[in-house]
This record gives C-alpha cells, structure tokens and sequence, in this order.
C-alpha cells in the first residue's frame, strides 16, 4: 500500500468528526444556514411534506451543501448546492448516515459510518437507507451532488441522504453528463461560477430494492445564474433507463413534470432579466453532449464520451478511475472480487434466512397466540354469561315471590267483596224499612213549622184582602158623592149669574 493511500486512510478514521450533519427543525423556514446554496436564500416552494426531513450538511465548520431526505422513499427530494469547483484527486469511498433521522432523541449531531452506527444508533434504518439494502440487487448508490462536482476534501457527499439507487450504467452516465454540462455549457455561461445555484433531485416510481429503498423513475437537474444583467435558468431530466439521452427542458416544463409542481427558483430566477444569447450557447453545448451520448449508444461503449478528457473525476467511488489504478491494486481486485462476492452471497442469504425464520417464528407465535387468546376469550365468556344467568334468576326470586302474594291477597279481597254483597242483599229490605220508621217523626216534625207558617201566611193574606176591599169601597163612595155634589154646584152657578 503506497504512501498516499496511506494518508487517505488514516485521514478517514477521523472523518466522521469533521462531517456534521445538522437536521433542520420543521420550525424553521428554510435550511438555516444552509440557506444560500439557494437563488435569493429561498428553498423551493410546494415539495416539503411530513415525510421529508431538511439536512444542512457540514464539513470542517463550513456548509457544503443542502438535501431534502424522504423517509418514506429512503431518497433525497433534492440536494441543492452551488456552482462546482475542481475536485480533489482521490477519495476513499465510506458511506455515512444521519443518526438524529432514525433516532431523534440521539445525541450524536454529526453523520457517521455505517457499522459504527449499528451500535450507537437506535432503529438504524428506519427510516432512511442503508448500504446493507442494496446488496443482492444490481443497484448501487447514486449520488445526486456527486463527489466529482465537489471541492469538499472530506467527502461530504458519501452521506446516504445523498444518494438514490442507480444501476452501474445509469451511474456512470449520469455523472458523465452532469461533468460534460458543469465543464461545457453550465460554467463558461455564469461568469465564475460563484452565481450559479444548482439543484439535483430525484422522482420516485412504484419500484424498490429489497422492498426498502424506492427507485428513481427520472432524476433532474435545475441550474440558476444570477449573474446580474447576464442570468439565465435551465433544466434537465434523465430518466434511468440504460439507453435514455439526457434531456434539456425549461425550468417551468420541468417544474410541471414534478410532483406537487413546485416552485425551484424564486421569480424563475430573475425571468424577465434572463440573458437568451447565452441560454442559446448552453442549448448549442447541450445538442453536442447529447449527441456525443446517441453515438456511443450506437457504439456500445460509454467509455468514450469526451466528458471523460474532464479535470473533475466522473466515476465514483474514485479509486474506481482506472487513470489512477495500478497493476498492483487491478490484481488485488481481480483476486478478491469472487471472495468478495461469495462473502456478500453469504451475507445476503444468512440475512434471508435469518429474515424468513423471524418471519416464521412471529407467525407461529401470532397464530399460538391467537389462539389462546380466542380460548380464553369463549372460556370468559362462558363463565360471565353462566354467572349472569344466575344472578338474574337470584335475584328475579324476591319479585316472583312478592307477585305471588299480590295475587292471593287480591283473591282474598275478592271472596269478602262477594260475601258482603250478599250479606247486603239479604239484608237489604229490613234494613231500608227500619230506616224509614226511624225517620218519619224527625219528617214529621220537621214539616209543622211549615205548615204553621203557610196558615199564618193565608191568614194574612185574607185580612189584607178584606181591607183592602173595604177601603176601595169607601174611596168609590166618596169618589161618587163628590162628584155628584160637583155637578150640582156648577149648576145652581149657571142658573143665577146676575146674582153673583
């Protein structure tokens, strides 16, 4: 092992002390610090959702770049960060994870290796994607802001939050277009690059790994320059099939093209300040890379895209570049890729086994369980409906016993009734005549005063009528002698008028 491999390898035994990966908390707006990775320091709009956790990834103090994680995908939404710069020459490959994402109540704020977090890390896997998962398929882990674009000598990068499964051809692929548009058409166009904001994303589809970690269906690239008076704004989309050209779009169609059709840049970067000339430049570079890519299809040799001739390493993991392997390490290779292999065959299958006997005993025991539980459940059901039934005939004695008594004592009652009717229909006459002598004196008394008091009346009234008979006499009487006396003496005065 040379010198220089050396350095890179103890220079990663401390590198999960310098890569912090902070989880941004759903209360704030934006990715914190992680904010200017982003046009106007502003995330895209309309893409976060509850399963998504925002990761500000850090190495040596300084931000590196920005991911929104799905843990319902076990994927990156998207990782944003800004314009590339040449890449270190070497890194060894050591994927790390983000602890606080499975476990939130750890402590541990920085990402870690893989089989140092199994240990440490409650629910490892949970609920984001472990290299563990992609053995056995043909799938590897792709990463979005590919180490080859970065200038991170840490490799911030390798963190699994930033990968998406690939096949080994999409893989290299992708990266190979992603260098030939930074080197070609991206860069040169934005000045120095210091204003160009890149975002790469990922779509999934209804396809996983092992049942875990969900395929891409397309991934996309959207860059913004906003170099003032001079800015432009470009998409891309590949989608991951092995003979799939990688496509230019406006930032609007592929915004359609996402769900929940968001909003990557704010004000589509400064629309209406956008430089055409150079968007048609970027178009002119784009036909070219794209083209390059149909004739090595046609070709069947993807080794010979002229993104390769590139500063920037376009494979990962890096020691992969065949420019820096030697002899020594392709033979060591050759010679221990089958042990490799039959030790991952090993791996897989003892992991399936081991897998499908859990899967055996949680079922054995659900189905015992089960049942001892639905015996259980009869057996006290029987027993509280047996003493129910008891307790309702105990306690309906007392009520039918008291009805019982009712209904003698209403017999009873109703046999004197009867024999007091009877009594009184013997009876009845005697009775009644005994009643009627012992009231007649008290009638009889009772009636004299009346009787006194209508023969005083009649008396009266007969006086009264001879009186009155009398005095109508006398009153006629004197009525006709006066009058006749009158008479007389109007006569005797006409007879002698001189007189007078």
């Amino acid at each position: 092992m040379g010198p220089a491999r050396c350095l890179a390898l103890g220079g990663l035994l401390a590198l999960a002390g310098l890569l912090e990966g902070r989880l941004v908390s759903e209360q704030e707006a934006g990715f914190g610090e992680c904010d200017r990775f982003f046009y106007a320091g502003t995330p895209p709009a309309g893409l976060a959702a509850a399963a998504h956790v925002k990761i500000c990834q850090r190495s040596e103090g300084a931000e590196r770049f920005a991911t929104l994680y799905s843990t319902w995908d076990r994927i990156p939404v998207y990782s944003a960060f800004r314009a590339a710069r040449p890449a270190p020459l070497g890194a060894e490959q050591r994927w790390l994870v983000e602890p606080q994402i499975d476990d939130p109540n750890s402590s541990l704020e920085e990402v870690m290796d893989e089989a140092d977090a199994i240990s440490s890390v409650n629910n490892l896997g949970s609920k984001q994607a472990l290299h563990a998962d992609y053995l056995g398929s043909e799938y590897q882990t792709g990463q979005l802001y590919p180490f080859s674009l970065s200038s991170d000598p840490d490799t911030a990068t390798f963190t699994l939050t930033n990968a998406a499964p690939m096949t080994p051809s999409f893989q290299k692929r992708w990266y190979v277009n992603l260098n030939s548009l930074m080197d070609r058409a991206l860069s040169p166009q934005c000045g120095d690059g210091e204003e160009l904001y890149i975002i790469a994303g990922a779509v999934p589809s209804d396809l996983k790994v092992n049942d875990k970690v969900t395929i891409p269906e397309f991934v996309w690239l959207a860059a913004c320059c906003a170099v003032p008076g001079g800015g432009w704004a470009m998409g891309f989309v590949k989608h991951t099939g092995d003979r799939e050209v990688i496509e230019d779009v406006m930032v609007k169609e592929l915004e359609k093209l996402l769900p929940f059709t968001p909003q990557l840049f704010q004000n589509n970067c400064g629309e209406s300040e956008q430089d055409t000339e150079k968007m048609k430049k970027i178009l002119e570079m784009v036909n070219q890379v794209q083209d390059e890519e149909r004739r090595v299809d046609s070709e069947g040799d993807a080794g010979t895209l002229s993104s390769t001739r590139s500063t920037r390493s376009t494979l990962l993991p890096p020691e992969a570049s065949g420019e820096r392997s030697s002899l020594l390490r392709k033979l060591l290779g050759f010679a221990a890729t089958p042990f490799i292999k039959l030790c991952q065959l090993i791996y897989f299958l003892a992991v399936r086994i081991l897998k499908y006997l859990v899967y055996f005993l949680w079922y054995v025991t659900k189905q015992v369980t089960c049942g001892l539980e639905s015996c259980l459940y009869r057996l006290g059901s029987a027993t509280v409906s047996y003493f129910l039934t008891i307790g309702e005939e105990l306690a309906s004695i007392p009520w039918k016993v008291l009805k019982v008594m009712v209904r003698i004592t209403r017999a009873i009652l109703r046999i004197l009734c009867c024999l007091l009717k009877v009594v009184c229909r013997i009876v009845g006459i005697p009775v009644r005549v005994l009643v009627d002598v012992a009231t007649f004196p008290v009638y009889t008394i009772g009636a004299v005063p009346i009787v006194c008091r209508d023969i005083a009346m009649g008396l009266g009234g007969i006086i009264s009528l001879f009186f009155d008979t009398a005095f109508g006499t006398m009153g006629g009487l004197f009525q006709v002698i006066f009058t006749v006396g009158k008479q007389i003496g109007y006569k005797i005065t006409f007879d002698n008028p001189g007189e007078l």
